[in-house]
């Protein structure tokens, strides 16, 4: 972790973040894509011309890069430390009250399964990672969030108190949903703790490679525009049968 004795200057991206129009342009980055200008004047909704002022600032204050392909220019989000302190923020703002039938849908939806940079979270998330631990595939902590006994893990933030790894066995039954170990630098099982719940999701390799690998056999899909995550009928009973994940329990829950 970074070191943040001394004075921290947090203005800067505070002042970033806090803008209406750049807050929607982070928003809609948060599902770790990368997206053209035009598209993220759609999300905001401005005008190109205005958007460009606001991207320019979000890539200087370090919270986006950008990198061009062809006559296009992709933002994405500079870091996962970005994305971090976004997810932060949602819980720190306050309740969510939807101003239409439309905006109560997606907030639902958000809540019932979304992506976390590049692995699952929301209800869906933790399910699985609950899932896996009860099932012994991973081990090394049992998901739940406790304030009372955390030392460094916060709401809506990687977690730290915890070291997870998977068990032999269990690279036999992520091997069943063509889930290999990935090779990679990056650490292989990391945590989130998840703001839906007070209860850890699976990020690190794994998790971003097994949210890969689900929407690659077609038990999820990406929401277009959006980091909700949806689960058709063959996914549904595909996590139950693999899982033994209950997606009708889940979408009452985020109903509620």
């Amino acid at each position: 972790m970074r070191d943040l004795a001394g004075d921290a200057n947090f203005l800067t991206p505070a002042a970033l973040i806090g803008d209406q129009t750049r807050a929607r342009i982070l928003l809609a980055l948060l599902d770790n894509r990368a997206l053209p200008m035009t598209m993220l004047a759609a999300e905001s909704g401005v005008a190109p011309s205005t958007v460009s002022s606001h991207l320019s600032q979000l890539v200087e204050g370090g919270l986006l890069t950008v990198r061009s392909q062809g006559r296009h220019r992709y933002y994405s989000l500079a870091s996962t430390e970005v994305a971090t302190a976004l997810e932060s923020l949602a819980r720190l703002a306050p309740p969510f009250t939807p101003r239409s039938l439309r905006s109560g849908t997606r907030a639902r939806a958000l809540r019932l399964a979304r992506t976390c940079y590049d692995h699952l979270a929301g209800h869906l998330g933790v399910s699985v990672m609950r899932a896996l631990i009860d099932r012994k595939v991973l081990a090394g902590g049992d998901g739940v969030h406790d304030p009372d006994r955390s030392v460094r893990d916060r709401l809506s933030a990687p977690g730290w108190d915890l070291t997870y790894e998977v068990t032999e066995y269990g690279w036999t039954v992520l091997a069943d949903v063509g889930v290999e170990p990935p090779r990679t630098d990056r650490p292989l099982v990391r945590y989130c703790v998840d703001w839906t719940e007070q209860r850890h999701h699976l990020s690190g390799a794994v998790g971003a490679v097994l949210l890969d690998r689900l929407l690659e056999i077609g038990w999820v899909v990406r929401v277009r525009d959006s980091r909700v995550i949806q689960v058709p009928d063959e996914g549904a009973q595909g996590l139950r049968e693999w899982l033994g994940v209950e997606m009708d329990d889940l979408r009452t829950r985020a109903a509620a």
